[in-house]
């Protein structure tokens, strides 16, 4: 064996060590949690998809998102709230759930006319009033918008590697010229996820977020 095949051996091994380091977990509390900024969008019901869009519409999928499964579609609403004001495009998030609510940020819900109380998803109980039109429809909801609780989501591999668990609050530090510490962030553990810490808009603005960028826990 030559040189360069002696080295090219010595590569690959080193990439499939790394490989297999990566699914168990181990080496995931030296790698940085990368950041992601949720948009406002919106999540859908069965129901609640056929009347914006017609009885038995399919959501056409647009691109991936970063979590297993879920995917941003071609669709969008337009939001109206007590303001009459509207926030029109807002993308649909799939796939369908088993409930309908909009994810906005505090300043959509100045504009709209709302105070939507910050929410795990599908806790809906209390949420602010939305109205939703589509091109074949409109639903109005006595409570369905919310501002997401800032969350990571990632594996039971995860979790170990940085000592926290499903459902944990835990802390996370931004660094920069705009530092700052945000608290309560809920820990999501699923067997299938990517590692991504989830943020509103306001929040990375606050945070002064440039994408792409990774994040610690504090410890």
């Amino acid at each position: 064996m030559d040189q360069v095949e002696r080295l090219a051996q010595e590569v690959l091994r080193r990439l499939r060590a790394a490989e297999a380091a990566t699914a168990a977990g181990v080496g995931a509390a030296d790698r940085g949690i990368p950041v992601v900024v949720s948009a406002r969008h919106v999540h859908l019901s069965r129901g609640v998809a056929d009347r914006l869009f017609g009885e038995g519409h399919d959501l056409r999928k647009l691109r991936d998102l970063g979590q297993p499964g879920e995917y941003a579609c071609q669709e969008s609403v337009t939001l109206i709230g007590p303001s009459t004001r509207a926030i029109e495009g807002v993308r649909i998030l799939g796939p369908l759930r088993q409930y309908t609510q909009a994810e906005i940020s505090r300043t959509d819900g100045v504009r709209l006319g709302i105070d939507p109380p910050v929410r795990t998803s599908g806790d809906l109980a209390g949420a602010a009033p939305i109205t939703m039109v589509g091109p074949r429809g409109t639903v109005a909801l006595r409570e369905g918008a919310i501002r997401a609780t800032r969350h990571i989501h990632m594996t039971e591999g995860d979790a170990r590697a940085h000592g926290v668990r499903d459902g944990q609050r835990v802390r996370v530090r931004f660094s920069g010229p705009k530092a700052l510490v945000f608290e309560d962030v809920l820990v999501r553990v699923a067997g299938s996820a990517a590692l991504e810490l989830h943020l509103d808009t306001d929040d990375a603005n606050a945070a002064d977020v440039r994408l792409p960028m990774t994040v610690d826990i504090l410890r």
